[in-house]
């Protein structure tokens, strides 16, 4: 199985009753399909293709044998035939011919397919990627042409592959048949069955002297990425199930596992599976947290998202294992989520098909913040990615030096290793927030104000003090995001200033204002004409509390709460669409939902009193009785539909 996708096929087999010539080739190739032969089964199928037979599901199994075999532009080639000769395809090939015409470049008809896979798929996670991010395209190209590339010098006309740091060497993967293992070729993918090998790094990361790894971890099935502990005497790695004997599902197929050894007495041995996987399920490509308490490793294990996701699981002080975590749907979609690799400053990149790419499989970038979070996925940029398979991205951080595999034209084999330089970093893109708060009418800063960050949701993000300048400061926050600055101060109405900050790295300073409620104040004051805080509106026929109305609903909780003896009368209101009765009913609903939220956000219910007044008051001439129609605009009768807030006492 070729390590590089991890991907299983579970497509029932479509049988007849009476299998003819033709079908019994066809049911050859569907058998040569289901155990992973891609290579015969392409074979197989090709040669039915030319003697003029297809079906549909011929044709998305030859297509899907490209797919999974790594080769986009024959998949593209074969989805093309299947949506001739088939217009209508389950959801999922859509997604796959989008990805393959990506390899072609042919970008146009790829998004044509994405928005038909779109439509599909409903609220899966690449279809929310793909509509959230329409303009990735100009997102990639500002994040390409920052690193130089070269081709690493040590590959084969085979696939070489995947990269690990190990005593001032680079092991990597490799199919090329030195001949010690015989020539067994591998029914996936037509070349050898991959061992380790290592390469001697020279300055600025060149590299030469390839030679097969140890044969303490090589065997007769496949090994590829490894990861190695800093004092190079553990490693971890994949592996097809084998150890003492090659181990098979119930289907007979052997699967991929991660296995540990240690370097003693000058060899490699000791060599154990670790104790999360099966022989029902792969797991592979490890890779190791700067701490060494932490081990990413990539599966298709139950709870996975797509075909693969991304795992995490804590290695504990006696050596022992936690329960594997799954990264989450920030990482995770339902495509190919492969190749981990973190560096000590939390900077982790992976490898997907998921997420918005230039296709095949994208490297990515995300930074994992200090709890463990991760706010943005970023695509690295051209040259790294390219419109084929671009994979295994492995950096050194002090020279920001390292290595990609890919299967981009122009290379050695089928995958080839390729050497870069990263000239300039990736960031997350931040706005740094802060601002000013002053007096309102003598511009005078205000000292001890309680400044509060809130998401668009209102949730309370950071709360802080003006200093006695009046400025605040939130730090870092996320770029194109809409925050709420609540500001209260005693003797001063409360503040609620709407921000948005932009798409690009930088400082949003946010001036806030406030004026003194020194006014004067007497029983039957409306709550407006005394603090300046608005009254409600509701929508057409509805009584809940909408989110504006819940602004300004928190000021007079606040009001509440600085005079702790005051009461209130929330008198509710109607547009004149409906009946006079109806309205009269509906306007109660207000007034005791308005009441309601009060309460539930801490006020005594003794302190509020709430009535409704139907139609009875409007502020407009928007009058329809005895028809219950009106020539007044939707924007009149809003003015209509609110709640009022009368002091009753102080």
């Amino acid at each position: 199985m070729k390590n590089k996708f991890l991907y299983i096929a579970l497509i029932a087999i479509v049988t007849c009753g009476t299998l003819t010539a033709q079908n019994k080739k066809v049911a050859k190739g569907t058998k040569q399909y289901d155990n992973y032969a891609y290579v015969d089964a392409i074979k197989t199928y090709e040669r039915i293709f030319a003697k003029g037979y297809k079906s549909q599901d011929m044709l998305q199994k030859l297509g899907d044998s490209y797919y999974y075999k790594g080769d986009l532009p024959n998949a593209a080639k074969w989805y093309s035939e299947l949506f001739a000769f088939a217009p209508e395809n389950p959801a999922e090939y859509y997604f796959r011919y989008a990805q393959s015409l990506k390899s072609t470049n042919d970008y146009a008809k790829a998004d044509q397919m994405m928005l038909k896979f779109n439509q599909l798929s409903g609220n899966e996670q690449r279809a929310k990627l793909a509509v959230s991010q329409k303009d990735y395209l100009a997102q990639i190209k500002k994040n390409s042409g920052r690193y130089t590339l070269e081709n690493a010098g040590i590959n084969s006309e085979y696939s070489d592959y995947g990269a690990a740091f190990f005593d001032k060497k680079l092991v990597f993967t490799s199919a090329r048949d030195t001949g010690s293992l015989g020539k067994r070729k591998h029914t996936w993918t037509g070349e050898s069955f991959t061992n380790l090998y290592t390469a001697d790094i020279g300055e600025q990361g060149a590299l030469s002297n390839p030679n097969r790894f140890e044969r303490g971890l090589n065997t007769r099935v496949n090994e590829s990425t490894c990861a190695f502990t800093k004092d190079g005497k553990t490693v971890y790695f994949t592996r097809n199930s084998f150890l003492e004997k090659r181990e098979k599902n119930s289907k007979g197929s052997t699967l991929l596992k991660v296995y540990t050894a240690t370097f003693e007495n000058g060899k490699w041995g000791n060599i154990k599976e670790l104790p999360f996987n099966s022989i029902d399920y792969q797991t592979a490509h490890p890779a190791l947290s700067s701490d060494e308490k932490t081990l990413y490793f990539v599966s298709d294990m139950p709870g996975t998202k797509g075909s693969s996701d991304i795992y995490k699981v804590a290695i504990n002080g006696d050596g022992s294992f936690g329960t594997p975590v799954n990264m989450g749907d920030m990482i995770n979609t339902e495509g190919r989520e492969s190749f981990p690799m973190v560096t000590s400053e939390g900077e982790f990149y992976f490898a997907s098909d998921g997420h918005p790419g230039l296709g095949g499989l994208d490297v990515f970038y995300a930074k994992i913040q200090a709890d463990g979070s991760i706010k943005h996925v970023h695509n690295v940029g051209e040259p790294i990615n390219s419109s084929k398979d671009d994979f295994a991205y492995l950096i050194n951080e002090k020279d920001r030096t390292g290595y990609v595999s890919s299967n981009r034209d122009g290379g050695n084999g089928n995958d080839d290793i390729y050497l870069f330089k990263e000239n300039t970093r990736l960031v997350d893109c931040e706005q740094a927030v802060h601002g000013i708060v002053t007096d309102k009418e003598t511009a005078k800063p205000l000292a001890g104000v309680t400044v509060v960050l809130q998401d668009q949701n209102f949730k309370i993000l950071k709360v802080m003090k003006s200093d006695a300048e009046g400025k605040f400061d939130f730090g870092k926050q996320d770029c194109e995001t809409k925050f709420y600055i609540n500001s209260k101060l005693p003797e001063y109405n409360t503040v609620d200033t709407p921000v948005m900050t932009p798409n690009e790295t930088g400082k949003t300073f946010v001036p806030v204002e406030m004026e003194r409620t020194v006014k004067p104040v007497t029983v039957g004051d409306d709550v407006f004409k005394a603090f300046g805080i608005k009254i409600i509106y509701f929508d057409l026929d509805k009584s809940n509390i909408r989110p504006d109305a819940a602004i300004e609903l928190a000021k007079i909780l606040d009001l509440l709460e600085q005079y702790p003896t005051m009461e209130i009368d929330v008198r509710s209101h109607t547009d004149c669409r409906q009946t006079y009765k109806y309205n009269m009913s509906l306007s109660d609903r207000r007034a005791k939902s308005t009441v309601a939220w009060l309460v539930k956000n801490g006020i005594a219910a003794s302190r509020l009193t709430g009535k409704g007044y139907g139609e009875s008051q409007l502020v407009n001439d928007c009058a329809c009785e005895p028809t219950n129609k009106s020539d007044c605009t939707e924007e009149q009768h809003q003015a209509n539909r609110r709640s009022e807030f009368i002091i009753t006492k102080l």
